[in-house]
């Protein structure tokens, strides 16, 4: 009689997160950018929300909540209630790094991922007439200059003093808001050299690539080396959609299935492809999770947490 009084009771509980799905969405759904406006995340964001509210058949709401290296976005996201109307659009790394660097109100298991869209194409850059044009000449530079490098988060600052550590060299680091700000501080010569997530795409002939911080080449830049080529390590480079953990998998299901459908808008793809030479790379929920959860391993390597 009580397992019979169980298995109704999961029954019934099944039917009524099968039931929710089916009504999903009833209501605008908030998009959540955690990086500042001018980037290349609120950029994607931007176009990709038009798309997934059309997917969707609901307004898709923006909401730019930048600042700490992504934290404070994650951390309203971590807060919401999981229940599939608050979706963050953001880099991997903004909801593993924090959590293991920083004293912050989440962890990387306070988030559900649904899928990712794109790799940031992560790079070390500077202007087209800086008087270096690859790493080893920024490297032998350095050694009688001062320099000083535009960083975006204590992650992108990490990567960047492991690789001066490594070369004997020091560099200053001085905070960006995004790549928003950290273009016009380039551009305009505040700094010498500079982390970008992907925004230096947008520049042309007027920003170079010095290394690719993934662990690949970059797609723009394949005759430019890795840092896991010259150094064995690499960023995580995901740009994901996430929601809040506990998200019912049937809801998550859905986003899924509505984001790659929207990822086929013909503006969301001049974007990606021709202007911010982002390559279209759409994983879905299992091997997206799979995915980061190897990449926080590693990640957890550089913190000294491994």
């Amino acid at each position: 009689m009580f397992k019979k009084i169980i298995a109704v009771a999961v029954a019934g509980v099944l039917a009524g997160t099968a039931g929710f799905a089916q009504d999903y969405p009833s209501k605008p759904v908030t998009l959540v950018i955690p990086f500042a406006a001018g980037g290349s995340t609120e950029t994607m964001a931007r176009v990709f929300g038009k798309s997934l509210s059309n997917e969707l058949g609901q307004n898709v709401i923006v909401r730019v909540r930048p600042g700490a290296g992504g934290a404070i976005g994650a951390t309203e996201v971590s807060k919401a209630e999981p229940d599939g109307y608050t979706v963050i659009f953001t880099s991997s790394s903004s909801l593993m790094w924090p959590p293991l660097t920083q004293d912050v109100e989440y962890s990387f298991d306070s988030f559900d991922t649904v899928a990712r869209i794109t790799n940031y194409q992560q790079a070390l850059v500077a202007k087209a007439d800086a008087p270096f044009n690859t790493l080893d000449e920024l490297i032998s530079y350095s050694k009688d200059n001062t320099l000083s490098y535009g960083d975006q988060s204590t992650l992108s600052r990490a990567f960047t003093d492991y690789i001066a550590e490594q070369e004997g060299i020091e560099w200053n680091g001085i905070p960006t808001k995004g790549g928003g700000e950290m273009v016009p501080f380039l551009l305009g010569g505040k700094i010498d050299f500079a982390w970008s997530g992907g925004v230096h795409g947008r520049y042309g002939d007027t920003i170079k690539v010095l290394l690719s911080m993934n662990s690949d080449r970059l797609a723009a830049s394949p005759d430019v080396p890795s840092i896991a080529e010259k150094y064995g390590i690499s960023m995580p480079s995901e740009a994901i959609l996430a929601v809040p953990a506990g998200t019912p998998a049937d809801v998550i299901a859905v986003l899924a299935e509505k984001a790659e459908a929207a990822m086929e808008d013909a503006e969301f793809q001049s974007l990606m492809t021709e202007k911010l030479l982002f390559p279209l790379s759409f994983l879905g929920t299992e091997g997206a999770t799979a995915e980061l959860a190897k990449a926080y391993e590693g990640l957890k390597k550089v913190a000294g947490q491994n």
